[in-house]
């Protein structure tokens, strides 16, 4: 038999820089140039060149008339939908967050964690005029964000306790155990200057948090008062019913509000 090896013992170099250059173009909403993204992935330009031709002629990547930069192309994003259509959680959770945002009136985000970063995968806007401006696709360190610090406390196993709630973990530090004991968490300006976030977590059967629910909105709207009374409720509600799709039936979170 073949001895174990790690993954990255099998990573090809040239796959792993074609790929950092689809993820450097993914997280910009403008053109990026040849020789910004020379400096950004650390590779000389003739190389970049090389690999944006490669993905230009795929459909991957385009460089619209008159333009000076590069964007993902029309290809990149039907992968991207094919891949989000096949979800599991994604198709759970999208029409309770159609009805969850009808009901709050407020912007409904599904989070995951990507390493050390939470993920806003998807969303359903607000139907008020003044909003957050979306932030589909948009990552943030973990700790940054209401959504991540969810995520980063239910990362361990939640163990069902009739009668009890979470224990918190003995591995993590004070805050995210408050954050584990409330079983929500609300934060100021974590996604951007005037916005508020309240956020939980979503479970599947094994008890580990696959994602997190979160309601955005500007801080005038998504007031301490607001989540206690209406919005903590109900984004609780619509978490427990996309964690019992996925197979979760654990006990439910004190309902001591979140500060």
């Amino acid at each position: 038999m073949m001895p174990a090896r790690d993954k990255e013992t099998y990573c090809i170099r040239s796959v792993e820089n074609a790929l950092a250059l689809l993820e450097a173009l993914g997280e910009e909403e403008d053109e990026l140039s040849l020789s910004r993204l020379s400096e950004r992935l650390g590779m000389n330009k003739a190389s970049v060149f090389r690999l944006l031709a490669t993905f230009e002629s795929r459909g991957y990547v385009e460089r619209k008339e008159g333009a000076r930069g590069y964007c993902l192309g029309p290809l990149a994003y039907e992968i991207g939908q094919k891949l989000l259509s096949r979800m599991t959680l994604l198709r759970k959770a999208r029409p309770v967050m159609e009805r969850l945002a009808r009901e709050c009136s407020e912007a409904v985000y599904l989070v995951l964690r990507r390493q050390e970063e939470a993920l806003f995968i998807d969303m359903v806007d607000s139907s008020h005029q003044v909003k957050v401006i979306s932030l589909v696709g948009k990552r943030f360190p973990l700790r940054d964000c209401a959504a991540g610090r969810v995520l980063l406390a239910f990362a361990e196993p939640l163990l069902s306790e009739p009668g009890h709630g979470c224990g918190p973990a003995a591995s993590i530090d004070d805050d995210i155990q408050i954050v584990r004991r409330q079983g929500a968490c609300y934060d100021h300006h974590g996604v951007g200057e005037g916005s508020a976030c309240v956020a939980v977590p979503l479970f599947a059967g094994g008890g580990s948090a696959v994602g997190a629910l979160a309601v955005i909105g500007p801080d005038f709207r998504i007031t301490p008062e607001a989540v206690d009374s209406t919005l903590l409720p109900a984004l609780c509600a619509a978490a427990d019913t996309i964690s019992s799709k996925l197979g979760y039936l654990g006990a439910e979170f004190p309902s001591e509000g979140v500060h």
